[in-house]
């Protein structure tokens, strides 16, 4: 089933209102009288799945009077969460990023995740703007990612245990400032002020729905990027990915339990070419899901980087479509605004 949330219309709404949509998109019906929002869905669901489904199949059948369904008018799916961690999965991207400023990569980087701990206390919605509160030296950029939410995970769960947990599946733009990164880590202590506010798809999807492309904890399409209208990037979220989302969640539940409404990132995903660095759409390759990621590439290959990070009035759109050309999880779009 697909499932979203309408963005809030007052502050004691906060959490929006659940609804169930249907697969093409297109119509949506009121989930409220079984779980008012997706968290509670989520902490709840051993007892609501089954009457979400049977939902969700009645609205498939046209057994319902449904609503359109506008994307515009969602909040991310979950407008806030309890906790969100973004992983580095591809490993690739970590490697290019070392390279590019002359770093060698630990070896343990292709056997222990890298992962941070992300603000989740204020999503975008999929069809907000990025807003920024000064100039554009904060190096703004995108990164196209996948990502789960979890039901409750136990503590020390084994890797292919955790993927027994998955209850829901999307996208993310993870909105990250270059400017700031360098100068946080530098501190020794992380991300904080260059990792703002993420945006999640429109709809969460559940895994059942994505049918034999998600398998062996990895989503098996490409994920598509268009910057300013033009298309970025349209790399392959089931190749290449070093840690699957098994481990990632067995990772981030080492040594404490998960709770429901977890969200777990896949980090950019990244393609190699021929076991080098991936190339631009326009050269025959499957492009970035980051602006980063071709700085890094040309700063290797030409000594400095050329394409500039995001400006004010810049554009990024997010999606991911199934064989049959379908938009599976809606469509991210943002523009940079100045706040």
């Amino acid at each position: 089933m697909k499932l979203a949330s309408l963005k809030p219309t007052s502050q004691t709404d906060r959490d929006g209102q659940l609804v169930i949509v249907s697969n093409d998109l297109s119509r949506m019906v009121s989930a409220h009288d079984i779980a008012p929002t997706m968290q509670f869905a989520l902490d709840n669901w051993s007892d609501v799945q089954f009457k979400l489904k049977e939902r969700f199949e009645q609205l498939e059948k046209g057994d319902l009077e449904a609503q359109d369904f506008d994307q515009a008018a969602c909040a991310s799916p979950l407008p806030r969460a309890y906790q969100w961690a973004d992983g580095s999965a591809y490993v690739n991207h970590v490697e290019l990023v070392r390279k590019a400023r002359g770093a060698e990569m630990p070896e343990s980087f292709w056997t222990d995740p890298l992962m941070y701990q992300g603000g989740s206390d204020s999503f975008l919605g999929p069809r907000e703007n990025i807003l920024m509160p000064q100039d554009e030296g904060f190096g703004i950029d995108f990164e196209a990612e996948v990502a789960v939410i979890t039901d409750d995970v136990p503590m020390g769960v084994s890797a292919d245990d955790a993927l027994g947990f998955v209850r829901l599946v999307m996208i993310v733009n993870d909105v990250s400032l270059r400017g700031l990164i360098p100068g946080e880590l530098a501190k020794g202590f992380g991300f904080f002020q260059s990792k703002p506010s993420s945006a999640f798809s429109p709809v969460a999807v559940t895994p059942d729905m994505l049918g034999d492309k998600w398998k062996e904890g990895k989503l098996h399409l490409p994920l598509v990027s268009h910057f300013n209208g033009q298309k970025f990037g349209e790399p392959h979220a089931g190749i290449d990915m070093t840690f699957h989302f098994g481990q990632l969640i067995a990772h981030a539940a080492r040594t404490r339990p998960l709770e429901a409404g977890t969200i777990i990132g896949s980090g950019t995903v990244s393609n190699k070419l021929d076991g080098g660095p991936g190339k631009p759409v326009s050269e025959g390759g499957v492009g970035y899901s980051c602006i980063a990621e071709i700085r890094m590439i040309e700063t290797i290959q030409n000594g400095e980087a050329s394409t500039p990070f995001m400006k004010f009035g810049d554009s990024v759109t997010i999606e991911m479509f199934d064989e049959a050309g379908q938009s599976i999880f809606g469509q991210i779009a943002q523009t940079v605004k100045k706040a």
